[in-house]
């Protein structure tokens, strides 16, 4: 299928499951997108979860030098890391969240798996208000599809890019569905629909982003 046909079809999907979909030619314009957007709700505070995606924006970087909105900055630099999961569990209370997603189907599913839950669990409840950031990439046929995209592409790229996570897909490439202490795969989180609807919105993105 066309990717223009094929990224139509997936906005269409997820507005018939209740989320608010934004589309953009490319990360800089996403970024714009996602900065009016933060204007309009005027949140009383903002968090996110890590994505590479949202980082392509732009999005995480002008948080962290802006001053209007109070920023829970869950990954900063040189922050001693028990600080940090206390940040985290701040912003499942946070007024906007944002972060991007492993995997989003044809038919408006969107596929998570995660290490802690930090980035999941303020996707499916607590936030008022959640930004996803997807490129093209990450548009897959089925939730099979999903599933596999990110034990084979998503999960393994994500464990290598830590320096510290020595888990067996880093060195194979691929899941091997490790017992690993420092295993990544360990929460999944599945959208049907959105509850309730609106309260999620989806960029997607006419970019290879992220992972």
């Amino acid at each position: 299928m066309e990717q223009a046909k094929t990224t139509e079809r997936c906005a269409d999907r997820l507005r018939r499951n209740g989320f608010e979909v934004a589309t953009a030619a490319d990360a800089h314009e996403a970024g714009e997108y996602i900065r009016s957007r933060i204007a309009e709700l005027a949140p009383a505070s903002i968090s996110f979860g890590d994505s590479m995606t949202l980082y392509a924006t732009g999005t995480v970087e002008w948080l962290r030098t802006q001053r209007t909105y109070p920023f829970i900055d869950t990954f900063e630099q040189g922050v001693p890391f028990r600080e940090l999961i206390e940040r985290r569990r701040q912003a499942l209370l946070c007024d906007l969240f944002l972060t991007g997603a492993n995997a989003v189907t044809l038919d408006g599913e969107l596929h998570w798996l995660d290490m802690i839950g930090n980035r999941i669990a303020p996707i499916a409840f607590g936030p008022r208000h959640v930004i996803l950031t997807v490129g093209r990439n990450k548009i897959v046929e089925d939730g099979d599809a999903a599933f596999r995209r990110i034990r084979e592409t998503a999960a393994p790229r994500n464990a290598a890019r830590h320096e510290d996570f020595d888990t067996p897909c880093v060195k194979t490439g691929r899941c091997m569905d490790c017992a690993s202490p420092r295993r990544i795969c360990n929460e999944r989180l599945i959208l049907h629909k959105c509850h309730p609807k609106g309260r999620i919105t989806v960029v997607l993105i006419d970019e290879d982003l992220g992972l």
